[in-house]
């Protein structure tokens, strides 16, 4: 690995993921969902209550920090910041890619997330690697990456349009099911497919059924475009207009949010938990998604801009969505976001 390229890469994904052209808006589908308004609701404001467990594990909220922040001099001190707050207000963390950590020279950046371990027992993390390196790497030396880390599921990230167009990308998935088959029988932990922002078509999903997973991330087409980023790298390297001019065609590729939701509703089993992240951007957002069957809701772009702000005008920030969330939960007359899941159950019935 080149480890300079490397570090460039990551800074290029942060400055380019903040970028609104990097932004596919408008096409997550959430804007046909309509929550079903009481004006009765038979309950209190105050009893109102966010908990969700993730995993088995009991939550305070159903909310999650996607894994985005890694590989680069100046990402400690951010996932310090992200890994605190999340902390103190019961979200999960995600951590950025591990892929730098399965070789050698990436043992400083797991010394710093061992650290985040350390200071933060309790924080519910997520570990992070490709699905390309789960077919490369021996599922021994991932192993010892979850036992450094201990977190409490591993994410497995699908990213084929972006290592597609990336110019140093590793668009090599063939033998990705049987991979990940065994990385799910042989880890002590839970292993949880993630998509990062094209989503899952129904087909994919059926695939997914018997492979072991404890839960998929649809990480749906409506936020940051992978296409888009690489698109928006490969414009300014040498060589690079082939990929640059593909991103403008495929700009708007994927599956929205909210229809990869449905689908994985209606193709995993009851025993894999529906997670929904890609262009969420509310609380309203979040309770939309918690009604199509998802049980936990994840948050990049918006959750970056406000860390990279300040300590303060993150807690805001999520003290907002949570807000947001027990006003809607309040309004459908819901105790709580399985209450609400519930309830859409029942709608999606009545309206078909």
């Amino acid at each position: 690995m080149d480890l300079g390229q490397f570090e460039g890469r990551k800074r290029d994904h942060i400055r380019h993921a903040l970028d609104s052209a990097s932004q596919a808006h408008g096409l997550t589908g959430l804007d046909s969902v309509r929550l079903q308004h009481e004006a009765l609701p038979d309950l209190d404001f105050e009893q109102v209550s966010l908990e969700a467990p993730c995993l088995g594990r009991p939550m305070p909220t159903p909310f999650y920090v996607a894994g985005m922040t890694a590989g680069h001099p100046e990402a400690p001190e951010l996932n310090r910041r992200l890994a605190q707050a999340c902390a103190e207000r019961g979200w999960a963390m995600g951590v950025g890619s591990q892929r730098r950590q399965l070789d050698v020279t990436g043992e400083g950046d797991l010394d710093r997330w061992t650290e985040i371990r350390r200071q933060w027992p309790t924080l519910a993390l997520f570990g992070n690697v490709g699905i390309a390196q789960v077919i490369s790497t021996p599922v021994d030396r991932i192993r010892q990456l979850v036992e450094a880390l201990e977190p409490q599921a591993l994410c497995v990230h699908v990213n084929a349009l972006q290592e597609a167009l990336q110019p140093e990308g590793t668009p090599q998935f063939k033998g990705a099911l049987p991979a990940l088959e065994r990385l799910c029988r042989s880890l002590e932990v839970p292993v949880v497919l993630k998509e990062t922002g094209c989503g899952f078509s129904r087909s994919t999903l059926d695939r997914l059924r018997d492979v072991g997973l404890a839960a998929v991330d649809v990480s749906g087409l409506g936020g940051t475009h992978w296409g888009r980023i690489e698109g928006a790298r490969a414009k300014d390297q040498p060589g690079g207009q082939l990929q640059y001019q593909a991103s403008l065609t495929f700009g708007a590729w994927g599956i929205p949010t909210a229809t990869a939701v449905t689908y994985a509703k209606q193709s995993l089993s009851s025993s894999v938990e529906i997670w929904a992240s890609g262009g969420v951007r509310s609380g309203l957002d979040a309770a939309k998604l918690l009604s199509l069957g998802a049980v936990r809701v994840g948050y990049a772009k918006p959750v970056l801009e406000a860390a990279l702000d300040s300590p303060d005008a993150l807690q805001h920030w999520m003290k907002l969505q949570e807000f947001e969330l027990k006003v809607a939960l309040f309004c459908t007359g819901s105790r709580s976001p399985a209450e609400l899941r519930q309830k859409g159950e029942k709608w999606q019935t009545s309206a078909s």
